[in-house]
C-alpha cells in the first residue's frame, strides 16, 4: 500500500501543471484560453510579443493592414481570372473562325465542281466550340501566376487563424474590421469581374 501511494505521489508531482484554468506560460509571453485584452501574447513569432500598449496598437494596425491586403489580393485574383477567361474565349473563337473559314472554302470548291451534289452548310455559332470544352487549357503564364497568388492568399488566411487562436480580442477585432474595410474598398472589383 505504501508503494502504491508513493507511485501516485510521484506521478502527480512530475512538474507539469495540466490545469487549463490559468494562462499557459510560454518562453516569452503567455496564452490565455479565453477572450482578453491583456498584453503578452505571441503573435506569429516567438520574438513578436507585444507587451506594452503601444506595441499592441502597432500589432493591431499591422493585422488591420494585412487584412486589407488580403482583400486586395482577392480582388486582383478575380480580375485576373476574368481577364484570362476573356483571353481564352477569344483564342477559342479565333481558332474556330479559322477552322470554319477553311471548311467553308473547301465546301464551296466542291459545290462548284459538282453541281448535282447538294452539301448542306450548317450554321456554326461561335459558342458551339466553347460549349464542347468546359475546362480551358493549361497556360503556364496564367496558371503558375494563379497558383502563386493563391499561395499568398492562403498564407494570409492561416496567419489570421494563428492570430485569432491567441484569443486576443484586439487582434480579432483588427482582423475583422480590416477585412470589412478591404471588402468595402475592393469588393466591387470582384463583382465586376463576374459580369
Amino acid at each position: 500500500m505504501g508503494l502504491g501511494l508513493a507511485v501516485q505521489v510521484s506521478a502527480d508531482s512530475n512538474g507539469m501543471d495540466m490545469s487549463m484554468d490559468g494562462p499557459m506560460a510560454l518562453a516569452e509571453g503567455q496564452m490565455l484560453p479565453y477572450l482578453h485584452f491583456t498584453t503578452g501574447d505571441n503573435l506569429f513569432f516567438l520574438g513578436w510579443v507585444p507587451k506594452s500598449t503601444g506595441a499592441m496598437i502597432g500589432a493591431c494596425i499591422a493585422l488591420f493592414l494585412l487584412a486589407i491586403i488580403e482583400r486586395w489580393i482577392a480582388a486582383c485574383r478575380s480580375l485576373m481570372e476574368a481577364h484570362w477567361r476573356k483571353r481564352s474565349k477569344a483564342r477559342l473563337e479565333a481558332r474556330h473562325a479559322r477552322t470554319f473559314s477553311t471548311d467553308s472554302d473547301e465546301k464551296d470548291e466542291k459545290m462548284e465542281k459538282d453541281v448535282e451534289v447538294v452539301v448542306p452548310v450548317l450554321p456554326h455559332s461561335s459558342g458551339s466550340i466553347l460549349s464542347r470544352r468546359n475546362i480551358p487549357p493549361f497556360v503556364p503564364s496564367q496558371d503558375i501566376v494563379r497558383g502563386i497568388v493563391f499561395v499568398g492568399q492562403a498564407a494570409l488566411g492561416y496567419a489570421f487563424m494563428l492570430a485569432i487562436m491567441t484569443f486576443q480580442a484586439g487582434f480579432i477585432i483588427s482582423i475583422a474590421v480590416g477585412l470589412g474595410v478591404g471588402e468595402t474598398l475592393f469588393g466591387r472589383y470582384h463583382e465586376h469581374a463576374h459580369l
